[in-house]
Formats: structure tokens, C-alpha cells, sequence
């Protein structure tokens, strides 16, 4: 039995009728000369690459390998890159610069990035140094990073002096085009945002095999996206990198990555850290097709036990200090 009075049949039936209520944005639309498909971006109307880059591990590797996975990646279709101002200190913003400009791949790429700060100033910064680090003049969708602290819709909303009231003034400036948040720790809090009166154009939530049984996004959240067509970006489809699924349970991570695909998502944000790693998901991406209801099930029998307490998804647990490190260091010293 799954948790939250689903069974794991009523699990899939909601599945796929997700897969039916947003086809638009599970249909993919190849191109005429092989590159890897897109799918719709919720009610923006724009399509988007249905994988992309990681951020965090683009600042992570050596440079020169990152930006040459990149010019590889965008020649394949890979056209989705992610990032966050606080990623390696600030690196991963510098390198994806570096990599579309010396590759002049502005045109071509679609870039996403993340604001750490919950006030009005201090988004505002993180907003400049982003476009100065990846060196552009607008950024095409901005998130509010790891919304998963007690108070943080009230400090983002904040009239005065909320994050939010920055990325309106910015989108008035044409520094970014679509705003939305993110966030990996608890259902409840993604719902509460999105209760808010505001027009979200996309929002970033952890996606796996594992999440289907414990505190899941999938069945809270992903249906309410649909609905409203708000799009979903799926991450940590291998668990993140340090507790990845197939060390836990005997699912391949290319089989893990379908899974991922299969749900009805815009896209899935990958972490790459080798050009290997990189190909095979381009390789999954370029001729996908959706996982079978059958083999739907078959993948959440086989990860049922090793999911059921949460402990294979860290940064579902407050205690674990897992998201963003520079939200995290001013609530510590708030509270002395």
C-alpha cells in the first residue's frame, strides 16, 4: 500500500490520466534534423528541450570540460540550462557564460536561474550578478531557490520588500521573461505557494521513483501543475549525487531517467558530470517513448521497500540542512 491512502494502482491511473490531462506537454516535437525533442512549457506557449543541464555540476567539474559538454550538448538539441546564484560560489553562472559566449549560443539556449535571497534587494543583486556572471541581458526564467524554510512565502510576497516585487520589476525591465520557484522538501509547502495569488509560469520539484511512495510531489503536487498549466521541471530523478537510486535498489540509472521522462513534465533537469553521462540521456531523449503502465509498476514494486521511510530522499528531512546555503546561513544568524 502506498502512503497518503493511495494505492499504488490509484497511483498510476492518476499518472496517466496526467499523461492525457496535458498532452501537449508529453508529446514532444522532434526536429527535421535529429536533435532531441521539446515539449511545451505550460501556458507560456514555448517549447523547451525535455532535458537540461544541470547547473550545480557544470561549476562542479573542470572548466573546460563543462563548456565543451555544452557546446556538444546545444549541437544535440540539449538547449535547457539551469543555475542558481549560489551554485559553486557563483561558478556554475560563470561558466555557462563563458560557454555561450564563446560558443555565441545566446540565440539558441534557454536559461534558467535561481535568486537565493527572499528580500527585495537582495534578489535584486543576486538578479545582476547572474546576468553579469553568465554575461546577457535578460534571463529567461528566474526562480525563487529552495522555497522550503518556515516563513518563506510571507518574506517573498512581502509588499515592501519581497523577492517577488524584484522579479516583477525586472520582467517590467526585460531582465528576465518567466518567473516560478523551486524547492525539494514538502509537498505542502510547493501547494501553500501556489495558493498564493499570483501566475506562476513554472515550478522545479523532485521527481523519482522513490518520491512516489514517501511525502510525494508526484501525487500532490504534479496534478495540481497540470491542471492550472503551470510547468513542472522534474530534478533529482537518480536521488541527487550523493544517494543515488541504484545504490539502493536494483534500478539502472538509465531506467531511472525514463521514469522521469515518462512523467508529464516540460522537462528533466539532469546532472552531468562526464561527457558519457551526458550522451546517454541525449540517447534516451532522441528516440523516447514513455514507459509502459506495466513497467510503471513493475519499477514501484521493486522500489516500494526502499522508499517507504523517506530516509533515500535527504532532502526531504529538515534536519539534513539540505537546499540553499545562503538562506540557511542568515536564518542561523537571526537566530544568533
Amino acid at each position: 500500500m502506498m502512503k497518503n491512502d493511495f494505492t499504488r494502482r490509484q497511483f498510476i491511473e492518476t499518472l496517466m490520466g496526467g499523461l492525457m490531462l496535458w498532452p501537449a506537454a508529453c508529446q514532444f516535437q522532434p526536429s527535421n534534423n535529429g536533435l532531441i525533442p521539446t515539449r511545451l512549457m505550460g501556458k507560456t506557449g514555448k517549447r523547451i528541450s525535455m532535458i537540461g543541464f544541470g547547473g550545480w555540476d557544470l561549476g562542479f567539474i573542470d572548466e573546460n570540460l563543462a563548456i565543451n559538454m555544452i557546446h556538444s550538448g546545444v549541437d544535440q538539441g540539449v538547449t535547457f540550462i539551469d543555475n542558481a546564484w549560489e551554485y559553486n560560489g557563483g561558478r556554475s553562472e560563470e561558466v555557462v557564460g563563458k560557454a555561450i559566449t564563446s560558443g555565441k549560443l545566446r540565440d539558441k539556449v534557454f536559461l534558467m536561474s535561481k535568486v537565493c535571497a527572499r528580500d527585495y534587494e537582495g534578489a535584486k543583486q543576486h538578479l545582476e550578478d547572474g546576468l553579469n556572471r553568465m554575461q546577457t541581458d535578460h534571463i529567461d526564467l528566474v526562480m525563487l531557490h529552495s522555497i522550503q524554510y518556515d516563513g518563506d512565502r510571507e518574506r517573498v510576497f512581502d509588499p515592501d520588500n519581497g523577492a517577488v516585487k524584484a522579479l516583477l520589476e525586472a520582467r517590467k525591465e526585460g531582465k528576465l521573461k518567466y518567473i516560478g520557484f523551486s524547492g525539494h522538501r514538502d509537498p505542502q509547502i510547493h501547494l501553500d505557494m501556489l495558493a498564493m495569488p499570483f501566475e506562476w509560469d513554472a515550478v522545479l520539484l523532485p521527481l523519482n521513483i522513490m518520491d512516489a511512495h514517501y511525502n510525494s510531489f508526484q501525487k500532490r503536487v504534479l496534478p495540481e501543475l497540470l491542471s492550472r498549466q503551470i510547468a513542472p521541471l522534474g530534478m533529482k530523478s537518480l536521488v541527487g549525487n550523493f544517494n543515488r537510486i541504484s545504490q539502493r535498489v536494483n534500478i539502472s540509472a538509465e531506467l531511472c531517467r525514463r521514469y522521469a521522462m515518462s512523467l508529464p513534465v516540460s522537462t528533466l533537469v539532469c546532472g552531468w558530470q562526464n561527457m558519457d553521462e551526458m550522451q546517454l540521456c541525449i540517447d534516451i531523449a532522441r528516440d523516447f517513448e514513455p514507459l509502459t503502465e506495466s513497467k510503471i509498476e513493475e519499477l514501484l514494486v521493486t522500489s516500494e521497500n526502499s522508499a517507504a521511510d523517506g530516509t533515500a530522499e535527504l532532502y526531504k528531512d529538515s534536519r539534513s540542512g539540505y537546499g540553499c546555503s545562503h538562506h540557511s546561513r542568515i536564518l542561523q544568524a537571526e537566530q544568533g
